[in-house]
């Protein structure tokens, strides 16, 4: 690994602590940074660039473009780019932990009430979380409202009333103002808010399509049943708060029945 884009830093860093060059982001990142680092293969998920896309392939350069959806793409992706490297049993090792994670997360929930979820990757306008995402969710013991990826208005979301919203915005870390968009958008009288489930995971734990997933599979999980922590089930599963690996969780009291949970996860 010679370079990555500043959104991909985080993961990275749980890969090893070596120094590497971090090269702007899918928007704004010229061929010639990424060139200059002389790569052998180039990978890209959507967004990207089609000019800089062209320049990297005119070099001659491998380039490897991806555009997962669901948690299939995304095993998919993970055996592309491992056969790429010639590591296809890393993929395949990968890919059985992240499936036997979900089932282990799914049968500890099945039992516990579902609740109504609705998560987003965008606050303006409010785009619905990832298919990935629902079906994270979904194993967490939830129902995902909205249309995966989709816009969906203020009004929408306040009319299908979610008791549990989940905010983890592309590139803001889990610095989403919570109160703020609640009382701005009208959502003070959601059953979410008025039982103090209204949440903040860190962006990295559910919008990149990696292993680092499962860390925001065990979030969504303590979000959804947030007394369901000394239960013997759930603490089986290994989603307790307190192990995520090295996992900070603050909270703050914001206004009286709305709670931040915040995910800041380093590995």
């Amino acid at each position: 690994m010679v370079a990555c884009t500043k959104y991909c830093a985080e993961v990275v860093r749980e890969l090893d602590t070596t120094t590497r060059l971090v090269i702007a982001d899918s928007w704004t990142a010229k061929a010639s940074e990424i060139l200059a680092s002389k790569p052998d293969l180039v990978l890209a998920s959507v967004p990207y660039q089609e000019a800089a896309v062209a320049e990297i392939l005119k070099a001659g350069v491998r380039f490897l473009g991806l555009a997962p959806h669901t948690l299939d793409d995304i095993y998919t992706d993970i055996a592309t780019i491992a056969g790429c490297a010639g590591v296809g049993e890393r993929a395949d090792l990968a890919i059985s932990r992240m499936r036997a994670e979900i089932e282990e997360v799914s049968l500890a929930t099945r039992s516990l009430p579902v609740k109504r979820v609705f998560c987003e990757e965008w606050g303006k306008p409010i785009i619905a979380s990832q298919t990935w995402v629902a079906e994270l969710v979904q194993a967490a013991g939830g129902e995902f409202l909205g249309e995966p990826g989709r816009q969906i208005s203020a009004d929408e979301v306040a009319r299908l009333d979610p008791e549990v919203i989940v905010a983890a915005w592309c590139g803001a870390g889990n610095r989403v103002p919570l109160a703020k968009i609640v009382r701005e958008r009208g959502w003070t009288e959601t059953t979410a808010a008025r039982s103090s489930q209204v949440y903040c995971i860190s962006d990295e734990l559910l919008n990149t399509p990696a292993p680092t997933l499962m860390a925001g599979l065990r979030a969504l999980a303590a979000a959804i049943h947030p007394d369901a922590e000394h239960n013997g089930a759930v603490a089986g599963a290994r989603f307790t708060r307190a192990q995520i690996p090295r996992a900070q969780i603050t909270r703050a009291q914001i206004t009286p029945g709305l709670r931040a949970i915040t995910e800041d996860y380093r590995r």
